[in-house]
């Protein structure tokens, strides 16, 4: 079931200039406010059933298949080919999650690109035809969509429906070719960020690989590659973390997150450390105690998940993130200096060994979850021990080669938020914004 689009209208009632214009369209009239149902019509979803899943046929594409403004087919679902009320998708459609137990995943989008195997969208999706596709995608990008997304939704509901989504209003160019070169402008940035972010993910994906053959896989006691002047130190041993500890593991603060204030300790809970094991820092918040120096995180220390789906998450603290307290569904550990270099820790709570660990200590009935004990019975492969004075080299060793990556890798990821922010900025100037539209 389709929306048609309604003709544009050739006169409004009000008309907006952008800060920025190609200098060929200065003497063009004002931007004519339209709404969305004035730019495209909408595709709605597809509603299917476990018996409709097939290990191949349809592809259904969902709201995890928007990575970074971009398609990814990393996590598909496909239906039977036959299956009723498919509506099948065209590249150059724009993909909008409309509907999510996550709030924040409201308002996704990205354009369905050339080349994507036969597909339809999921029912929480819809779809976006445009009349100007690449130029409308861009709309979808500006600070004026998201906010009348954030208008919609209001502190409960999480879904847009299409009749509210039709009515969405932007300040449109006349002009077609201006919209093009718009577009064509945005893109090419769009283009060196994917391009940027690719190589960013190969550098994880370096590093991913590097740590599996710096750790002994499971049943070895020697990992694939060691550094020459270790080769001849004997054989790997696992000792339980606990061993290696200056002190238990210990749990955190039990109190609620307020809004972020500078006269109040920053917090940090599961819901700040992201997929890399980084401290976000975008929406901080604080917690409203008299904190102790023992509730602040010191260097070396590193933070894990205990609970929930994000149980064995972990974070190595580092003072460039400030003063933290840790939240209570966080267990922190201190490794001893003389037994365990943080670093080599963190590096090993990324391996797939780990994971394993994590996976069977953490099922449960009922919510997954592994306390402070089980903690510190995790077995840590470790090197053996260096002449005296030198025990931690080979520990050491491992840990600055992952450092050096890691540096490598905070450089690539600050590049691409650079070229973010670039286009931002540039958004900001070629198209009018929320206030001047509320004007």
């Amino acid at each position: 079931m389709s929306n048609e689009a309604e003709p544009m209208k050739k006169k409004t009632t009000r008309t907006l200039t952008p800060k920025l214009l190609f200098p060929e369209f200065r003497e063009e009239p004002g931007w004519e406010e339209a709404k969305l149902s004035q730019l495209g019509k909408l595709v709605s979803g597809l509603t299917y059933s476990p018996k409709d899943v097939r290990d191949n046929g349809l592809l259904v594409l969902r709201s995890s298949n928007i990575q970074n403004g971009e398609i990814t087919l990393d996590d598909c679902v496909y239906v039977t080919p036959t299956v009723k009320g498919a509506n099948l998708a065209k590249p150059k459609d724009i993909l909008i999650c409309v509907r999510n137990g996550s709030k924040p995943l409201i308002g996704k989008n990205a354009m369905i690109p050339e080349g994507i195997p036969k597909c339809t969208h999921g029912a929480f999706m819809t779809v976006l035809r445009a009349h100007a596709a690449y130029f409308v995608f861009q709309l979808l990008q500006t600070s004026a969509f998201q906010k009348q997304v954030a208008a919609d939704l209001g502190a409960t509901i999480n879904s847009i429906n299409s009749s509210n989504l039709l009515k969405y209003r932007f300040f449109v160019p006349s002009e077609p070719l201006e919209q093009e070169r718009i577009a064509d402008c945005l893109a090419a940035l769009d283009t060196q960020i994917a391009a940027e972010g690719r190589k960013l993910e190969a550098l994880r994906d370096h590093k991913r690989g590097l740590i599996q053959q710096l750790f002994p896989q499971p049943g070895q006691t020697q990992p694939r590659l060691r550094f020459p002047k270790f080769r001849d130190n004997g054989e790997w041993e696992e000792s339980p973390l606990g061993r290696l500890l200056s002190r238990k593991p210990e749990y955190g603060v039990n109190a609620a997150a307020v809004p972020f204030s500078e006269d109040l300790p920053t917090y940090i809970r599961i819901t700040d450390i992201d997929d890399e094991g980084q401290f976000t820092k975008d929406n901080r918040v604080s917690v409203d105690i008299e904190a102790t120096e023992e509730n602040y995180l010191v260097e070396g220390d590193i933070v894990l998940a205990r609970t929930g789906a994000s149980v064995g998450k972990s974070y190595r603290y580092r003072p460039k993130d400030g003063r933290l307290v840790f939240a209570g569904f966080l267990i922190r550990v201190r490794p001893n200096p003389k037994k365990l270099v943080p670093d080599l820790l963190s590096n090993y709570l990324t391996t797939w060994q780990y994971w394993d660990w994590v996976r069977v200590s953490s099922a449960r009935s009922g919510q997954p979850g592994i306390n402070g004990s089980e903690y510190a019975s995790m077995p840590v492969p470790l090197p053996p021990a260096g002449p005296k004075g030198n025990e931690l080299a080979e520990q050491q060793k491992i840990a600055d080669c992952l450092t050096a990556l890691d540096t490598q890798i905070a450089a690539q990821a600050a590049k691409i938020e650079s070229l973010k922010t670039h286009k931002r900025g540039l958004m900001q100037q070629l198209f009018p914004s929320p206030q001047e539209i509320e004007a």
